[in-house]
């Protein structure tokens, strides 16, 4: 009879003592792996079991920093593939195990530590113990050097979104960097004092100022009016896009971070000395630099200019505009007449620079002397003839004829006309005098008066239709008029229907002023008028 012997008690001993040895392991398992062999593109990972495993050299952070004998997480992703080894993952075991550490440290709103780990479209992915996204419209790439500069930088992010249900994360690293500089701004605040000069860059010029970098990413604004004390048409006259400047704080704001810049202010504000440099009665050279309708600005020197008001251009030339006299550019020479230093103006003239014509004019002329003149303007309401250099005087167009209506001076007289005038008034402190044509002749009205009493009866002719009557020429220069309620029209009638220009008609008086020198006309009455009238009207249409 066969007896089965059984195992010596040494051998039962080693294959308890080997198995012991082997781990426990579970698929989805994360576990401590060693590296015991480093290949070219993968790792031999130790994890304790029968066979070892292998992971892709990508699949580490830092493949160039591994080395024998490393401890590394890995997931047990199969125990066993075609080739008998554990198929293992470093990167899922790293990313789990990362959002598990995130997830029970780290919320929404934290600052976290991470490495940009590569470029991809619309952004950078940052390695934060797993992989989160960084928006590019969040990396703030310019604090870096750009985009191609922020791969590989280790930099502090905040956690702006966190989805559990995707196991993903987004970054921002703009709210780290405004911060940064929120705090260097207000360092740099504290520690400057209204006056400082400092030294800045000019960063960009507009139509009312420059914005200049005075350092630690503070921009300040230099206004235009706070470039030169002298007059600035445009900023690119005084500074340029990255000039090196210096300037005075003028104010700042500390809460909202505003700076006020002067360039200005470095230098004296000229018009303190005003006084002293140019008081009243001085002649002072100047350049005309503005020309405007009432006047032109005379640069005296840089930061002070003044006035010269188109009044003080002449004692007797009218001027339309200063451009008929001045240009830019003219060098000009002035007399300083007011000063006013606490609104900084300077008023300037031209003719005090010459004898006035008018003074003691009333010494020359006197009312009743005859002049002669040359008919210099000719206006609406008269004429100005020159009686002396500089002295014009006004012939009124009332004062042309006795008897003519005169509408407008050119009807008798001529620009350029050499005539002879009497004097009617003259008035220095105004500087005005009245001159009369008519009166070089007596009045006539005494003798018209007599011989065009009332209810006189007279032939004339239309000399002119309005549409309140007619002005009857009853001789040379002497009208009188036919006012419409004085000519018998009938109904749907019009004067200009009866009456042409030139036609001949008789009249009778029925009232003259001799010293208003009006006639006023009638056709009232007039058996010849009515007989014409209604012979115009049934005269047949031709």
């Amino acid at each position: 009879m066969n007896t089965i012997q059984a195992k010596p008690e040494k051998e039962l001993s080693i294959a308890e003592m080997y198995e012991s040895t082997i781990s426990e392991i579970k698929e989805g398992e994360i576990v401590k792996g060693t590296v015991v062999q480093i290949g070219n593109k993968d790792v031999l990972v130790d994890i304790g079991y029968k066979s070892e495993g292998v992971i892709m050299k990508s699949e580490l952070s830092d493949p160039d920093e591994i080395k024998i004998g490393d401890k590394l997480d890995v997931i047990i992703e199969s125990k066993e593939n075609d080739a008998g080894m554990v198929v293992l993952s470093h990167e899922k075991a790293r990313k789990q195990s990362g959002w598990t550490y995130i997830i029970n440290n780290f919320k929404e709103g934290d600052s976290i530590d991470g490495k940009v780990s590569r470029k991809v479209r619309g952004g950078f992915m940052v390695d934060v113990g797993m992989e989160a996204f960084l928006p590019a419209s969040l990396s703030a790439m310019q604090d870096v050097g750009g985009g191609d500069n922020l791969a590989g930088k280790k930099l502090n992010f905040k956690i702006v979104k966190i989805n559990v249900q995707r196991k993903n994360i987004v970054l921002s690293r703009k709210e780290i960097v405004d911060e940064l500089r929120k705090e260097e701004k207000q360092a740099i605040l504290a520690s400057l004092n209204k006056g400082d000069i400092v030294k800045g860059l000019v960063k960009n010029i507009t139509d009312f100022g420059a914005f200049i970098d005075i350092g630690g990413g503070i921009t300040g604004l230099l206004h235009v009016t706070d470039m030169s004390w002298g007059r600035v048409t445009k900023p690119t006259e005084i500074m340029k896009v990255g000039d090196e400047v210096e300037v005075k704080i003028l104010d700042f704001d500390k809460d909202n971070m505003k700076v006020s810049l002067g360039y200005k202010q470095k230098t004296r504000n000229p018009w303190e000395v005003i006084e002293v440099k140019y008081p009243e009665g001085t002649v002072v050279p100047g350049k005309v630099v503005n020309i405007m309708p009432y006047g032109v600005f005379l640069e005296l020197e840089e930061g002070i200019e003044g006035l010269i008001h188109i009044s003080e251009f002449s004692w007797t030339k009218k001027y339309g505009h200063p451009g008929e006299r001045f240009k830019l550019g003219d060098e000009v020479k002035a007399m300083v007449l007011k000063l006013d230093k606490d609104n900084q103006k300077l008023s300037l003239g031209l003719k005090q620079l010459e004898s006035d014509p008018w003074q003691g004019v009333e010494n020359r002329f006197h009312v009743g002397d005859k002049v002669q003149g040359k008919i210099n303007t000719l206006t609406d309401y008269g004429a100005f003839m020159e009686i002396e250099s500089g002295i014009e005087g006004l012939i009124h167009v009332s004062d042309l004829s006795w008897t003519k209506r005169v509408n407008h001076p050119k009807e008798l007289v001529t620009k350029g006309d050499h005539t002879e005038a009497v004097i009617l008034n003259v008035d220095e402190k105004n500087r005005r005098i009245a001159l009369g044509v008519k009166q070089l002749i007596d009045d006539p009205w005494d003798e018209i008066t007599d011989k065009y009493r009332t209810g006189t009866e007279c032939a004339g002719k239309v000399a002119n239709i309005t549409n309140f009557g007619i002005f009857i020429e009853l001789e040379k220069d002497l009208e009188g008029l036919l006012h419409v309620s004085e000519i018998p029209l009938g109904p749907q009638q019009r004067m200009d229907e009866i009456y042409k220009m030139g036609d001949p008609v008789k009249v009778k008086v029925i009232h003259i002023d001799g010293i208003q020198k009006k006639i006023a006309l009638s056709v009232k009455g007039m058996a010849q008028e009515t007989g014409t009238q209604e012979e115009k009207k049934e005269a047949p249409q031709q």
